[in-house]
């Protein structure tokens, strides 16, 4: 039997505005290459073209830049920054939807993830036959907190924002998932709870895990991540350093 396709989708409608940027984040050149580029060079063996959503205003610099890098790519728009659910949702729009069984689905301000965490993740997942598994790091400040019950299976992931709680020690996720289409996709029209940010209005993400996990659906937790891997580009200072890894 063969292996379920994976699509790869990179949510990078991000505008860089916390970042004092006039162009979109993902575009931020570390050592010398813009973070999407970086993305899509390592995504390529998995999926030689992913889809990209932008934003109205950063979908033409996006696609210029990969024109000149020569990362071929499926651009979708986001009309509105509705949050990262509905980024999600507009896989839908792209030429790879439909023949995807399994989405593998990455932040697009992640510059340093690494190859073998990638592998890794898809092999545990395959191995496990999870219908939705992340990547997780046990760090000294989770801003999302991954939830698990006295047997140790993955009941949730919370933002500590949406929470209103203090970022404290604990096992988070990197911003790195692997699931299959059509159950992420059917909760993702659902009306459910947690569905709408309290402080944003947005429709998240994250809440899914929670009902995924409540419906008997498998949900696992690999705490596979390193510390590269963790680095998040929002502000300049969240780069400071990372040529180590370069």
């Amino acid at each position: 039997m063969a292996e379920p396709r994976i699509a790869a989708l990179v949510a990078a409608a991000g505008r860089g505005t916390r970042a004092g940027l006039a162009y979109p984040k993902t575009l931020y050149p570390v050592g010398g290459v813009p973070i999407l580029v970086r993305l899509l060079r390592g995504l390529a063996p998995i999926d030689p073209c992913p889809t990209v959503v932008a934003s109205p205003d950063g979908a033409p610099r996006i696609a210029q830049a990969l024109a000149a890098a020569g990362r071929p790519a499926h651009l979708v728009v986001q009309d509105e920054p509705r949050g990262m659910g509905h980024a999600v949702l507009c896989f839908e729009q792209s030429p790879a939807f439909a023949a995807a069984d399994e989405v593998l689905l990455v932040w697009g301000d992640i510059p340093l993830l690494q190859p073998a965490t990638l592998s890794e993740l898809i092999a545990a997942h395959r191995r496990g036959g999870h219908d939705f598994s992340f990547v997780s790091r046990h760090v000294d400040a989770a801003y999302t907190v991954v939830a698990r019950d006295g047997d140790g299976r993955v009941t949730g992931l919370v933002e500590t924002r949406e929470a209103g709680a203090i970022p404290a020690p604990g096992e988070r996720d990197i911003g790195l998932f692997l699931f299959r289409k059509a159950p992420v996709f059917a909760l993702l029209r659902e009306e459910l709870a947690g569905k709408y940010g309290a402080r944003t209005g947005e429709h998240g993400f994250l809440y899914l895990v929670a009902h995924l996990a409540a419906r008997g659906l498998s949900v696992e937790a690999f705490a596979i991540g390193t510390e590269a891997d963790l680095v998040s580009f929002n502000q300049l200072a969240d780069l400071v350093g990372v040529e180590r890894w370069l």
